[in-house]
C-alpha cells in the first residue's frame, strides 16, 4: 500500500469517531457528525471508512496491509445517506440480509425519519400542535449540485411532500420539526428555502449567514436527522434509534427546547 495514503488514512481517522447509537440483529445505527460524507473514494474520511476501522479493527488493519480495497474488515452495507453537511442519526447494515430488508423498506416508504431545522424567519411563527404541509415539484439543475422547485408539470421534476410542525420560535429564527415522506435530493433544503426560510448556515440555499463562505456544500448547517424507525430485519418489530442534536454553537440554545419537546412527544 502507498505509504503517504496509509500516513493520510490513520492521520484522518484520529481526527472522528463515530458515535454508535446501538447493534441489534445485523443493524447498526450511528450518529453521523455534521461536515463528513457518509461514503467517499477509497482514501478519503467519510463515515463507511471510519465505522470499518472502529468496527472490524484488526481485519481492517490487515486487509489496508495487503492492499484490500473491497470491503477491508467485513460487509458493511450503507443502505441510506445524509447529506455532508447534516448531523443525525442513520442507518448502516452488518449483513447482506439486513442490507436488503433495509433497502426494500426505503423503496417502499416503509421507513419513517424524522428532522429538526433551524430555519431564518423574518416573523416569529407560531408554536402549534398543528401539521403544516410542504408539497412541491423538485428538479436536479443541470451540471450542479443543486435542485430547484419548479412547476408541476416539468417532466423532470419529482414530487415530493413534507410534513411538519413548529416547534420554537424567535425574532428571527425558527426550529422545525420535518417529516419527509418521499426522498428527494435536498429536499427539506430547498422546500424550506423556497418559503423564504432557508436552513440556518445554508449558503447553497441562501442563508444569509453563511453568504461570504467558500466552499459551501460542505459546510455543516443546521438540519440534524433526529430519528429513523424501521421494521427489524429479523422479527419484524418496529425499532426507533435517536440522536441528540450536537453540542455546538449552532444548536446550543435550542438543545432544551428541543430535547422537551420531542421528548414529550414521544411519550
Amino acid at each position: 500500500m502507498n505509504r503517504c495514503l496509509e500516513l493520510q488514512i490513520s492521520y484522518m481517522s484520529d481526527l472522528h469517531k463515530i458515535e454508535v447509537v446501538f447493534e441489534k440483529n445485523g443493524v447498526l445505527a450511528v450518529n453521523k457528525p455534521a461536515g463528513l460524507p457518509t461514503q467517499a473514494p477509497w482514501g478519503i474520511e467519510s463515515v463507511e471508512s471510519l465505522i470499518r476501522r472502529q468496527k472490524f479493527h484488526q481485519h481492517f488493519e490487515d486487509a489496508i496491509e495487503s492492499g484490500g480495497t473491497r470491503h477491508p474488515g467485513g460487509f458493511l452495507g450503507v443502505p441510506h445517506r445524509l447529506d455532508r453537511a447534516v448531523s443525525g442519526v442513520m442507518l448502516l447494515a452488518l449483513t447482506p440480509r439486513a442490507a436488503r430488508q433495509l433497502s426494500r423498506q426505503f423503496e417502499r416508504r416503509q421507513i419513517q425519519k424524522t428532522y429538526v431545522a433551524v430555519v431564518e424567519s423574518t416573523d416569529a411563527l407560531p408554536v402549534s400542535e398543528e401539521p403544516f404541509i410542504w408539497r412541491d415539484a423538485i428538479r436536479k439543475v443541470s451540471g450542479e449540485p443543486r435542485v430547484e422547485v419548479v412547476k408541476t408539470h416539468d417532466s423532470h421534476a419529482k414530487p415530493s411532500l413534507t410534513k411538519g410542525f413548529v416547534l420554537a420560535s424567535s425574532k428571527d429564527r425558527c426550529v422545525l420539526k420535518l417529516h419527509p415522506e418521499t426522498g428527494r435530493m435536498h429536499q427539506l433544503r430547498i422546500q424550506a428555502a423556497c418559503r423564504g426560510m432557508p436552513i440556518v448556515d445554508d449558503a447553497l440555499y441562501g442563508s444569509a449567514s453563511m453568504e461570504d463562505i467558500e466552499n459551501t456544500r460542505h459546510q455543516p448547517i443546521a438540519l440534524h436527522a433526529w430519528s429513523i424507525e424501521y421494521d427489524d430485519p429479523e422479527n419484524k418489530q418496529r425499532v426507533a434509534a435517536h440522536a441528540s442534536v450536537p453540542e455546538t454553537p449552532r444548536w446550543m440554545c435550542w438543545r432544551d427546547v428541543i430535547s422537551s419537546r420531542m421528548q414529550s412527544e414521544s411519550q
